[in-house]
């Protein structure tokens, strides 16, 4: 397995941006380029510490079954769902501050800023890569043609959620539930080229499924200064409920559509987002722990609904993607599971 470049993963601080750390760049790498302006805190360069980095690794065992040593892709497609870790351009032509089509977002890309939280590729971009897609998995709003929907769709939204309300304060999103319309249409567009709903079937429950959802309906929802009422209305234990209440109703929309590769990233220590230790504090740890033990019960109850999953839909294979945890990989030997 080939490493990735960390530079596809240095990713530019964003008003909806989820799981960065304030690292300024070495001044040998691109804080000398003439094309970045003084930024102040809100427009900080970042490198993401995040685990997604190492994501792909469960997603690429998920897929391992489908492996024959040549070239062509280990899947025959990859849908992508999600929020600003994976978005590549979803967010160009929505009236909201959360897009990024312009520079010094994409700066390492040959195509220059295409709407990716990121100077070059996404995760999302890495993973396909991994798994041996020539090309980048072709944003829904670009309106891609029939060949290009047969190889995969993305879908993620930057500031989105699972809750249709989350990250509306900076402007419109593509929301987790309007990400499964979008995917229905795809769907409906696969039947036609194939001929009929049993090839169509066929053919997706080939293909890999891979959502990161959750980040912003506590960063730019439940956490938000004036989410007083949500957070009178839930505690901490009874959001992350209403919140796999109807992340369980969409990967069962998920299922219904055909899929049966889907991994679900649970979420990561975003205590350590450079705006909540700004706002917040962190007595001097290096995150605010509080933030990072409010997601808590999220994880467990998505690792939960994960073993449900499987028991119910036993023809399908369901991953839990552990943002925490995997983080700790970071500089240590890493080896592929088969899941």
């Amino acid at each position: 397995m080939r490493y990735i470049n960390h530079r596809y993963f240095i990713h530019f601080c964003h008003p909806t941006s989820t799981f960065f750390s304030i690292i300024p760049f070495p001044s040998s790498t691109h804080n000398s380029n003439p094309n970045f302006p003084e930024m102040g805190s809100r427009r900080s360069f970042l490198r993401s510490w995040s685990s997604p980095l190492f994501l792909f690794v469960v997603v690429v065992a998920l897929a391992a079954s489908s492996a024959d040593g040549s070239r062509a892709p280990r899947v025959p497609c990859y849908f992508i769902f999600g929020d600003s870790l994976y978005d590549s351009g979803n967010n160009n032509n929505l009236n909201t501050s959360a897009k990024v089509n312009y520079s010094p977002y994409g700066i390492d890309l040959p195509a220059g800023p295409t709407g990716r939280f990121s100077n070059g590729q996404t995760t999302a971009d890495a993973i396909g890569e991994i798994l041996g897609f020539k090309d980048f998995i072709p944003p829904f709003a670009s309106n891609p043609d029939d060949r290009q929907i047969l190889v995969g769709v993305n879908y993620a939204s930057g500031s989105a959620g699972i809750l249709v309300e989350s990250g509306k304060q900076g402007g419109d999103n593509v929301d987790l539930s309007q990400q499964l319309r979008n995917h229905e249409l795809t769907v409906s567009r696969i039947v036609e080229i194939l001929g009929s709903k049993v090839a169509a079937f066929e053919y997706l429950g080939q293909c890999l499924y891979i959502c990161d959802s959750g980040n912003n309906d506590y960063i730019n929802n439940y956490i938000l200064p004036q989410s007083t009422a949500i957070r009178n209305q839930y505690n901490p234990d009874q959001f992350a409920a209403l919140l796999i209440t109807q992340y369980s109703a969409q990967i069962i929309r998920l299922y219904e559509l055909g899929a049966r590769k889907v991994a679900l990233a649970g979420i990561s220590n975003i205590g350590c987002t450079p705006s909540l230790i700004a706002t917040l504090g962190t007595n001097g740890a290096p995150c605010v722990n509080s933030v990072n033990q409010l997601v808590v019960p999220f994880n467990t109850r998505l690792k939960s609904l994960i073993s449900q999953l499987k028991l119910s839909y036993p023809d399908a294979k369901f991953a839990y993607l552990d943002s925490v945890r995997v983080g700790t990989l970071v500089g240590a030997g890493i080896r592929l599971i088969r899941i």
